[in-house]
């Protein structure tokens, strides 16, 4: 085998990962794959954004938050409850979004368009949004009140640039 080939595979296998943390052992500036990350960022703490979801644009907001912040033990623990609720939301919202579209198809099916499940559909869609929106503005407060004002900068920064995504 070729010897990038062979570096690519090691890396993907998390041969990198030890005691030290993620890429403690590969070296100064690793980035997973091939330096840089790149398409090959395997999602493990590797290059940059490798971190999932709930709602933020990355695989893992507490640990890309914990590291790029600099946050203690005490404000890891509150911001996982703080993503964890957030998280449970949207997948609740996730659930009713199938729901609503299940109501229009319904309301379309028939031999006549039935406007009263078109609008349960509807209504299942607007109270949903409602109750995302008011979760997003509730955890964005609590995790003000958790960070400092050097971290809700850097917090702010990543919002404003699309690191994070809310």
């Amino acid at each position: 085998m070729h010897p990038a080939f062979m570096f690519w595979r090691h890396a993907r296998r998390g041969h990198c990962e030890t005691e030290g943390g993620p890429a403690a052992s590969c070296g100064p500036g690793f980035q997973g794959g091939f330096r840089g990350g790149g398409r090959f960022n395997d999602g493990r703490g590797h290059g940059p954004g490798g971190d999932d979801g709930g709602g933020f644009g990355v695989r893992r907001p507490l640990r890309f938050l914990a590291h790029k912040l600099d946050l203690s033990e005490e404000q890891v623990g509150d911001l996982a409850k703080i993503l964890n609720e957030l998280k449970t939301e949207r997948a609740q919202a996730e659930v009713d979004h199938q729901r609503a579209v299940s109501a229009f198809a319904d309301a379309v099916e028939g031999d006549a368009f039935d406007a009263a499940r078109a609008a349960e559909g509807a209504g299942v869609r607007e109270a949903s949004n409602a109750r995302v929106k008011d979760a997003v503005l509730k955890a964005l407060g609590r995790i003000h009140g958790v960070l400092t004002k050097e971290q809700r900068q850097k917090f702010a920064y990543f919002v404003r640039t699309g690191v994070l995504s809310m």
